[in-house]
């Protein structure tokens, strides 16, 4: 499941006339009873809410005065966000002769034309604020506050992310919460400027709107609207005519594929910046210590400590935080074992929350090998993994076979793809370029009838030399050891890394 929650706003979406029918009471909770939570975003003061909304049940949190407050109907804790403006702020707007200041727990309100006199008052006052209108009403916030931000710290309570939210709305202040979420959707009643902004636009108006999004939800998890969704898209290079090659943000698994030394790691590295640039959280399977510099990550375990499975869990509880998981300390043998116990933890951990959303398993021939003794893993319902190998003959066929894009980097791609093609059962494409040079890469949909584009893949940001955690810390073979002879080869002291070389140099 992708969208684990819906944010509505209420005047003009969920509301008809300040209130909500009982069937679009009825179609919230079937969409509850789904597991999913019901966020209520709206502009409105909290008390003038409840006058005309009661009962607050349906919902799992309100953020309420546009963003500024947040109200939990089970529980009925009530926390400001943020320090309200200064009392002399709505007194000095009374004495300007400014109507209907209205006063909420941070919000100060009134209504249009009065915008001018508000402006002034902010400005003479020194103060902070910003102005935000919604179809006549002015509402005056500190600067940066919108339901954006509101939504963002009750997910942050839910332990959810945007990513896997709806967010449905009507109206000027809407347009930060339908940008924050991962489906923007607009009632038919919204004005033109929301509907031209939003992935999606409902047939009916008001909470028939609202009650259609749900409906879609429950039914399939919107899994049709997949062109307005595109914008999410994380683009990975540029194909030789300057067009963007881009790798989808949901619903496929990636394979990463090619000869040692050609790139693999850099081609990765800036794939995870990406995801970390648009606050996807992941999580890196390291077999060999190859990631410990990544951008807003944890690691967990080290070259002399397995990573403890449950501290992996507690830190992917937040959506922001990432983690790599290093896997130095787990034998080669029992690799296979660790992984088959931990991808589904994390797959249920995904059924719950929506996250981590990528899971990158490296050197994934040693995590799930295709003469592997341990238990299957059950696949059909894994989705965003990005699986990296130089071997993916060796790779499980398990595995192999929910690859939806193949990335191949290195000397030679098409032996690369013919290894690919056979390991899935498809026919081995045709591949222009018999080597790719360092920074090219072949992108192939083995399972669409799509030939294979050669691209220029982007650079990552962050400078990083591959393998250097392996090679001062790591586990070498013997044969890419170093050994200590000493006088008339008497010795045969072995340093597998270069710590244990300058341990043994010194002695």
């Amino acid at each position: 499941m992708r969208f684990h929650a819906l944010a509505t706003d209420y005047d003009g979406t969920l509301a008809t006339n300040g209130r909500v029918g009982d069937d679009v009471r009825a179609g919230l909770e079937r969409l509850r009873s789904t597991g999913r939570k019901i966020i209520l975003v709206t502009g409105r003061r909290l008390d003038d809410l409840q006058t005309v909304c009661p009962d607050l049940s349906i919902f799992d949190v309100v953020v309420a005065e546009n963003g500024a407050v947040l109200y939990w109907p089970a529980t009925r804790e009530l926390r400001p966000l943020v320090e309200p403006p200064p009392p002399l702020f709505a007194e000095t707007l009374e004495k300007r002769g400014v109507p209907d200041v209205a006063r909420g727990h941070v919000i100060v309100a009134t209504w249009q034309p009065h915008e001018t006199v508000v402006l002034q008052v902010i400005r003479e006052l020194g103060l902070e604020m910003q102005v935000i209108f919604n179809k006549g009403a002015v509402m005056v916030l500190p600067s940066g506050v919108n339901k954006a931000t509101g939504l963002r710290a009750a997910l942050d309570a839910l332990q959810l992310s945007p990513h896997n939210v709806v967010s449905v709305g009507d109206a000027e202040n809407d347009h930060a919460l339908l940008a924050a979420c991962a489906c923007g959707v607009a009632v038919s009643n919204a004005l033109p400027m929301l509907r031209e902004r939003a992935d999606l636009i409902t047939t009916g108006a008001h909470g028939a709107g609202v009650m259609e999004v749900a409906q879609r939800l429950i039914a399939n998890d919107l899994v049709e609207v997949t062109t307005p969704l595109a914008r999410h898209a994380l683009p990975v290079g540029v194909d030789a005519a300057g067009a963007v090659i881009s790798l989808p943000a949901y619903g496929a698994n990636v394979l990463l594929a090619g000869t040692s030394g050609s790139g693999k790691s850099t081609f990765a590295t800036a794939f995870l910046e990406r995801l970390d640039e648009r606050a996807y959280q992941y999580c890196v399977l390291d077999p060999e210590g190859d990631h410990g510099e990544l951008p807003g990550a944890t690691m967990v375990g080290s070259r002399l400590e397995k990573p403890p499975v449950d501290q992996v869990l507690k830190l992917l509880e937040k959506p922001g935080q990432s983690v790599v998981v290093n896997m130095l300390a787990v034998d080669l043998d029992q690799r296979p074992a660790f992984f088959a116990d931990l991808i589904p933890r994390l797959e249920f951990e995904r059924s719950r929350f929506g996250h981590p959303h990528w899971v990158v398993l490296d050197e994934v021939h040693h995590l799930a090998p295709r003469d592997g003794a341990t238990a299957p893993i059950a696949t059909r319902h894994l989705v965003n993994l990005f699986m990296i190998t130089v071997h993916p003959e060796h790779v499980s066929k398990a595995l192999l076979s929910i690859i939806d894009v193949v990335v191949v980097v290195g000397t030679a791609p098409g032996e690369t793809l013919g290894e690919i093609a056979a390991a899935v059962g498809v026919p081995a494409p045709r591949v222009a370029t018999p080597a790719l040079d360092q920074g090219e890469a072949v992108i192939w949909w083995p399972r669409q009838n799509r030939p294979p584009v050669s691209f220029r893949s982007t650079p990552p940001q962050t400078e990083r030399r591959r393998h250097v955690r392996k090679y001062a810390e790591g586990e070498l073979p013997p044969e890419r050891s170093f050994y200590f002879r000493g006088p008339e080869r008497k010795l045969n002291l072995r340093a597998q890394n270069l710590t244990s070389f300058l341990q043994l140099g010194e002695g």
